[in-house]
């Protein structure tokens, strides 16, 4: 199993600033930079690809993309639904295969990132009443995670994120995940990490176990319609200190398993409450660039940060088009045909960087 080698010391001491109901393995700060990962979070096709996807992907540099399976749980269900024909192509078995295949053969590396969709709720708000509904909805969320360890395992795939902002869960039923990932290193031998909410990555308690940690940086920075980089840069400088702090404290590298901005005003800010009237607000390429270039100049030099995964790409994504998703992704995360895309060029083609 070849896999993406992560580097870092294990040279465990005391750490006197940790609060004691923290349960953090302390060790020391890495001794050698870690690689960044110039990644982008693959958006699944409905269908499968018409042209090989990866292609503009190389065109800018980028050498690492998240795979995404979606399961279902309906809000208050203790269930798991995945591997529907109902789905689309590419959120299924087949269409991860494929995906990772032509992400091989042009020389993109893979973290498979399966993800757990509630319809109108959000799962890190998961939680239930009955130990015999937590019980039956770990297993069926252990069937389908462990179906993609499966495909990870046997297609070489670098990096496995063990599950994605299940901020309640993960506190409350510790000991299903600490079982989770060992039954995981049973059929898989790649890296493990899990994608924490911006605020839950201090919360996770089982980070030990784990290569890197991961944190989906949705920071609310600076709330103005378009902050410049130096006004970015600034309202980062806090949360920095916070996340070297982390490193420090578990020894793992960080990575951004997702960052991103949406291209209207205001997207530096309260990206949750913005999403669902996005079409609304002006488009704004401009504030998307600029919260992206910010992000490259202050976490860039860090030795600590392994880099990220920029929210999302579509696959095979001509141009804007015409009509209501075309103006969906005027608005939309993707740097695709805009002024982020050219930052992003800058950042993942500069070989002295």
């Amino acid at each position: 199993m070849k896999f993406y080698t992560l580097l870092f010391s294990i040279c465990f001491f005391n750490f006197c600033c940790n609060p004691p109901s923290e349960k953090i393995n302390y060790s020391s700060p890495l001794e050698t930079p870690v690689e960044k990962m110039k990644g982008i979070s693959l958006v699944a096709p409905a269908r499968p690809f018409t042209n090989n996807p990866m292609e503009p992907l190389n065109t800018i540099g980028v050498d690492w993309i998240t795979v995404m399976p979606f399961a279902f749980s309906p809000v208050g269900e203790p269930q798991v639904h995945f591997n529907s024909s109902r789905q689309w192509w590419g959120e299924r078995p087949e269409g991860v295969i494929e995906t990772v295949r032509l992400a091989k053969e042009s020389n993109i590396k893979v973290i498979i990132k399966p993800q757990v969709w509630m319809g109108n709720g959000w799962v890190g708000d998961m939680t239930f009443d009955k130990e015999e509904d937590w019980k039956k909805w770990e297993s069926e969320y252990t069937d389908f995670i462990m179906t993609f360890a499966k495909v990870a395992d046997s297609m070489d795939v670098e990096v496995l994120c063990i599950g994605t902002e299940f901020k309640l869960a993960v506190q409350e039923r510790e000991e299903y995940w600490r079982g989770l990932i060992r039954a995981i290193k049973k059929v898989y031998d790649g890296k493990l990490t899990y994608a924490s909410n911006w605020d839950e990555y201090p919360l996770v308690p089982f980070w030990d176990e784990l290569d890197f940690v991961g944190v989906n940086t949705y920071f609310p920075l600076v709330e103005s319609t378009t902050p410049t980089v130096e006004e970015l840069k600034k309202a980062w400088q806090p949360i920095l200190k916070k996340l070297r702090r982390f490193h420090q404290k578990t020894g793992k590298p960080i990575v951004f398993t997702e960052y991103g901005y949406m291209s209207i005003d205001g997207c530096a800010h309260k990206n949750w409450e913005l999403e669902h009237k996005r079409t609304e607000i002006p488009v704004n390429q401009q504030a998307q660039a600029n919260a992206i270039e910010a992000v490259f100049e202050v976490f860039w030099k860090e030795d600590w940060w392994g880099g990220g995964f920029l929210w999302k790409w579509y696959p095979n994504y001509q141009g804007e088009g015409q009509g209501r998703r075309a103006k969906f992704r005027a608005a939309d995360y993707t740097p695709q045909g805009k002024m982020a895309e050219e930052v992003l060029k800058k950042w993942f083609l500069d070989e002295s960087k």
